[in-house]
């Protein structure tokens, strides 16, 4: 199933007081630490939680010094952190700076409630401290910061807790922000497998892209569409690259088209790109391309092909050269009856929306920022592909968030790599009405996947992009037998 993921806000129900009143009825010896009297804490129901555990029993200790907490942390087995709520943003103030750092040092076991404190669950940002908890427990549903940026480093394992199946529908009903995906919703856009195949019937696909000064980019990205399952692979570059695709590529078939002096292509080639672009069963236009007036009127005449179409890298700053950065105001230069595929990282992001110098900084803003974008275009044949530490996956039906990959994909090269699978998971599903984001989702959990078999073999700072393009056809392998297993349970 799909799990919710919920804007955060501000919460003051005292879930500390309830938990450890539950907990000492459970029979565990349980002290509480506040940093005022009971009597003076703020809000509605936190008071209220606070007087009846402190009427059941539960032990109260108020502004304890660092001496102090250490003290008692000694023999505790696990520390509840409960600090603050979902709404907590910007610098930790004291005493709690002094709390969250005696209990980091401390090695103790920690259960955060909702979001370790210290981490924006709105943005996944630690403006100073924060908790690294072992296990969080949020409430209802999950909140973006958990999941991306430093919200990745701090929340341990992630626990949805419904407070009750009535909550849980009313939570699901009421339009989440985005859903996280599980293995088994990818059995939805998964091919059956079959030994009735050739190399057509598993898709083709043509690369348009590079440039005498980045001629490795497409390279990366054909390859990586051969690895990701695509039947044919065609790489289109300048005249100057060739010789080096040829090298690196003896199984796919490279097409070199006359080049300007500064080894780009010329737009006068653009009938010859589209050509190509119409035999094939998907495109990926853009890596390592460059941007000048040539080959925005490439990327322009790709939009107006039939042929379904992934625009990365340079692709992307030649649409928002072609837009005047703001995307959103032309949704007719992308509107098309066929699917179309965007995949910004964040200043990419920025660019396209009139946002150079303060592109989104967070899962949160690259959320609402191709939102703008999806509903500017309204068509469900039109996904955003929003990369960042923790990736989503924006249409106008749903924002899906993959199962983030290591920091290993943090490589030059990377994104071309995730281009290419794109690409051939379209292709592959040309023919079939398919869910285009869950699609796109299923692309980067396998190179997310990717990413950690290449780390495991290179180190987790010592793999490339080559290295995680080399493992997707294991990822893949991987990811399919895990939906079938289960599938199976």
């Amino acid at each position: 199933m799909r799990w919710p993921c919920y804007a955060a806000r501000a919460t003051t129900a005292g879930d500390g007081w309830v938990a450890a009143e539950d907990l000492l009825a459970a029979g565990l010896d349980v002290v509480v630490v506040s940093p005022v009297d009971p009597d003076k804490l703020k809000g509605d129901l936190a008071p209220v939680m606070a007087r009846s555990a402190i009427q059941a029993g539960v032990p109260v200790v108020v502004g304890p010094s660092r001496g102090e907490l250490e003290e008692l942390l000694v023999g505790v087995d696990v520390v509840l952190d409960a600090m603050f709520g979902t709404g907590f943003h910007g610098d930790v103030a004291a005493p709690f700076d002094i709390w969250i750092d005696a209990v980091n040092m401390s090695g103790l076991r920690v259960v955060s409630v909702d979001v370790p404190s210290g981490l924006s669950a709105q943005t996944g940002h630690v403006a100073s401290d924060a908790i690294v908890a072992d296990v969080t427990i949020t409430m209802i549903a999950l909140k973006p910061g958990l999941l991306a940026d430093e919200g990745r480093d701090v929340c341990g394992s992630i626990v949805v807790a419904p407070l009750a199946e009535q909550v849980e529908r009313l939570v699901v009903e009421a339009d989440p922000v985005a859903w996280r995906t599980e293995v088994l919703d990818y059995l939805e856009v998964l091919n059956p497998p079959t030994l009735a195949c050739d190399k057509y019937t598993r898709g083709s696909v043509l690369v348009v892209g590079g440039s005498a000064r980045f001629p490795g980019a497409p390279i990366l990205a054909a390859k990586s569409a051969a690895r990701a399952g695509a039947g044919y692979v065609t790489l289109c570059v300048p005249e100057p690259v060739v010789a080096v695709a040829q090298a690196q590529l003896p199984e796919i078939p490279v097409i070199g088209l006359p080049a300007s002096d500064a080894g780009t292509f010329l737009a006068d080639e653009r009938p010859t790109v589209n050509k190509l672009a119409e035999r094939s069963t998907a495109t990926l236009v853009g890596p390592g391309m460059r941007v000048n007036t040539d080959t925005v009127g490439i990327c322009s005449g790709l939009l107006e092909t039939k042929v379904p179409l992934v625009m990365d890298a340079d692709a992307l700053n030649c649409l928002a050269r072609l837009t005047s950065n703001r995307l959103d105001n032309f949704p007719e230069i992308i509107r098309r009856p066929t699917p179309l595929v965007l995949t910004p990282h964040y200043r990419e992001l920025g660019r396209l929306m009139g946002l150079p110098d303060t592109p989104p900084d967070s899962l949160t803003s690259a959320l609402e920022a191709s939102r703008r974008i999806v509903w500017a275009d309204g068509g469900s044949e039109f996904v955003v592909v929003a990369k960042g530490s923790a990736s989503a996956c924006v249409s106008v039906e749903a924002a899906l968030l993959p199962k983030p990959g290591p920091a290993a994909l943090a490589t030059a090269g990377s994104g071309d790599v995730l281009g290419g699978v794109i690409a051939a998971q379209l292709a592959q599903a040309s023919g079939h009405k398919v869910d285009l984001a869950l699609l796109c989702s299923l692309a980067c959990e396998i190179h997310g996947y990717a990413g950690y078999i290449a780390a495991e073999r290179r180190g987790s700072k010592g793999a490339m992009a080559m290295d995680i393009a080399d493992a997707l056809g294991l990822s893949s392998d991987a990811i399919e037998e895990r939906a079938a297993y289960a599938d199976e349970a």
